[in-house]
């Protein structure tokens, strides 16, 4: 960069002297390039080539190959003669078993390989002209002679190109001593004289200096165009004097004005920037706090003394339905009509400056009634009174409360059903125990009885005559077929109420879907007032799926829900169709990495807007008292979260619908559970 800055400051003569130096060392080094690569070039193309060839043919005759071939001393000592030999750079030679037997280096030491096989990966790898000859041994097979060429020109050529090319340099600078001369004579001084003169003219403002002119070239030329610009600046020097006269006035009076228009502008100018930083920030601090009052949950609305609204959150439009620009200026009665019977508690809030509260407010403003409470604070500032309304969503923390009653109330009734459950299975356990003594004491084939009957004067065979006319057996069979069935519902109770370990554990899936079905056909029996066993159940079970890593009880849970729910929606529609025939499909189905079941019924289907939420929390469709909403959500909550798996729902009003879950096959990391 700097040599480009001083070469551009350089003298118009010293530039051309300098380009034309250039040029003749450029053709002078291009020319003893191009002279040395063509040397190279036909010295490895022609000459090591022909060297190397007439090498080989003079060691392959039959009298010195086997000379060379006798002995490592005679292979040394006929290599030896090619020491100093230009075009070589390189010789081997190996026997007749491929081993090396002598070797001759012109310059530094190669690394050859000892075995003849090798040598033909050496020569792919070393990029040099070489030469592979057979040497011929009667009797034995032929040795081999590698030659390889040198890779330099001899010195002798390199001192003939240097002093050509030093004798070239020597005539080139006296030529270009000679035309520098010429070009100082001819151009540089004409054009000092006539730089020499423009300085003259700056540094003494004399616009009657004229150059000479000393020849008809462009040089003369532009001495003529420079007196003719010298005459034209003089008559405008003088029309310039008479001008600055005239306008010295006229300056002196503009300055004074625009002096007195600057301040006036300058002050105007502070004003205008103080203004507008104000204005940004009030209109940035008022968006921020629009910001935090949208964003809470809670509707905020404000009203002045005559209970005009002010402040309008997002969420008053969304309870009320009113926009905010139609709502502010407006009465709070007309934006939010619900307000209206609360014009009490409003009216004091703001005569005595008091906190009112009402806890709890029930509004349909959708097509599920949700509770609400309203809370009233005194507003005092600057711009007069008013009232602050927070309006807060409490439908949720309603429904956790009643939850956690129910669930309170079903914890102590789980432990009453276990209690109960101790206690039944001691009277049945006397029930069945006493049938089979009866059974076994009115068989003929325990001697003991014949002993007794005897005794007692009765016929043992006569007796049993009367039994079976009189159906005694049957009802013994049906006294031990009800105390075993209530025997293993109170067992599945115990289990189903005992609390889980959340383990999770490989599990075959159809005994827990029967266990399931056997639960839920018993809990209807007794809360539905008809029979889950006369529903239609379909096993369809894939017999190539092996165990599934599940937490039983919480699975067995999951399909308790959706049985209840799937008999359920049966029931209503046998309530609207009679004779409708009711069927569930349970299925597995193994799918890739995946464990599936579905839960299918014939009931009477979900709607598709009611599909969408069915998952969501304490969203029921049943009447008050008979669901809490919860029972799918946990389901979902079940599978999703502790099993890491799916679980969605498919339905057709009037036709049925189709839980499907899915359960994966390789156990992930369920730690966390």
């Amino acid at each position: 960069m700097i040599l480009a800055k001083r070469l551009k400051n350089l003298p118009v003569g010293r530039k051309l002297l300098a380009a034309l130096l250039v040029m003749m060392i450029a053709v002078l080094v291009v020319a003893n390039v191009t002279f040395i690569s063509a040397a190279y070039w036909i010295s490895q193309e022609s000459v090591a080539p022909q060297a190397l060839q007439t090498l080989g043919r003079l060691f392959a005759s039959p009298v010195l190959s086997g000379e060379v071939l006798a002995s490592p001393q005679a292979a040394q000592a006929q290599l030896r003669q090619l020491d100093g030999y230009a075009p070589l750079r390189l010789a081997v030679v190996y026997d007749s078993q491929g081993q090396r037997l002598a070797e001759l280096h012109n310059g530094d030491r190669l690394k050859v390989p000892e075995r003849f096989e090798e040598l033909q990966t050496w020569r792919l790898r070393e990029f040099r002209t070489n030469l592979l000859v057979e040497l011929p041994h009667p009797g034995s097979p032929p040795g081999h002679l590698l030659l390889v060429a040198s890779s330099e020109l001899p010195g002798a050529f390199y001192r003939g190109t240097l002093t050509a090319s030093l004798a070239i340099l020597t005539f080139s600078i006296l030529l270009w001593l000679v035309v520098a001369r010429q070009i100082k004579r001819l151009i540089t001084l004409p054009i000092r004289e006539l730089e020499e003169l423009s300085r003259q003219v700056t540094r003494e403002e004399n616009y009657s200096l004229r150059a000479s002119k000393g020849s008809e070239d462009e040089l003369g030329r532009l001495a003529e165009s420079f007196n003719t610009m010298l005459g034209r600046i003089q008559g405008r020097e003088q029309q310039l004097k008479r001008a600055r006269d005239d306008a010295q006035y006229a300056v002196l009076q503009a300055q004074s004005l625009a002096e007195e228009t600057r301040r006036s502008n300058r002050k105007l100018e502070l004003e205008v920037q103080v203004r507008g930083k104000i204005e940004k920030k009030l209109t940035g601090f008022q968006n921020y706090l629009n910001s935090i009052i949208d964003s809470m949950p809670s509707a905020l609305i404000a009203v002045d003394e005559q209970f005009y609204v002010t402040q309008w959150n997002q969420e008053a439009t969304h309870l009320s339905g009113t926009q905010l620009d139609e709502a502010l200026n407006q009465p709070v009665f007309l934006a939010f009509p619900s307000l209206k019977p609360f014009l009490p508690q409003l009216s004091r809030t703001a005569e005595l400056l008091r906190v009112e509260k009402v806890e709890r407010v029930t509004w349909a403003l959708t097509d599920t009634p949700r509770h609400y409470t309203l809370t009233f604070y005194p507003l005092m500032g600057g711009a007069g009174r008013g009232v602050v309304i927070r309006i807060d969503d409490i439908t949720q923390r309603l429904n956790m409360e009643e939850m956690m009653v129910q669930s309170e109330k079903m914890l102590s009734v789980g432990g009453l059903a276990a209690g109960m459950a101790h206690e039944i299975n001691n009277p049945l356990g006397a029930i069945l125990h006493n049938v089979q003594n009866i059974r076994r004491r009115l068989s003929p084939e325990l001697p003991k009885n014949l002993e007794q009957a005897a005794e007692s004067g009765v016929e043992l065979k006569a007796v049993n005559c009367y039994l079976e006319s009189r159906q005694i057996p049957r009802l013994l069979d049906g006294i031990h077929q009800a105390g075993s069935r209530a025997a293993k519902i109170v067992s599945h109770m115990l289990a189903f109420s005992r609390r889980s370990n959340r383990k999770m554990e490989a599990s075959e899936l159809p005994p827990l879907i029967d266990q399931a079905i056997e639960i839920a056909g018993n809990d209807f029996d007794l809360a539905e007032g008809f029979d889950f066993r006369t529903l239609s159940i379909v096993r369809e079970f894939d017999p190539a799926l092996g165990p599934v890593p599940v937490i039983a009880n919480e699975l067995e849970q999951v399909l308790l829900n959706l049985l209840k729910n799937a008999a359920q929606a049966i029931h209503l529609r046998e309530d609207e169709e009679e004779g409708e025939y009711g069927r569930i499909t349970l299925r597995t189905r193994l799918r890739g990495g995946w464990a599936e079941i579905q839960v299918e019924d014939n009931g009477i289907g979900i709607p598709e807007d009611i599909c969408k939420r069915i998952f969501e929390p304490f969203f029921t469709t049943k009447e008050v008292g008979q669901g809490t909403g919860l029972g799918l959500s946990v389901s979902y909550f079940i599978i999703t979260n502790n099993h890491k798996g799916q679980m969605e729902v498919h339905s057709t009003p009037g036709v049925g619908t189709c839980f499907t879950l899915r359960l994966p096959l390789v156990q992930a990391d369920f730690d966390a559970v």
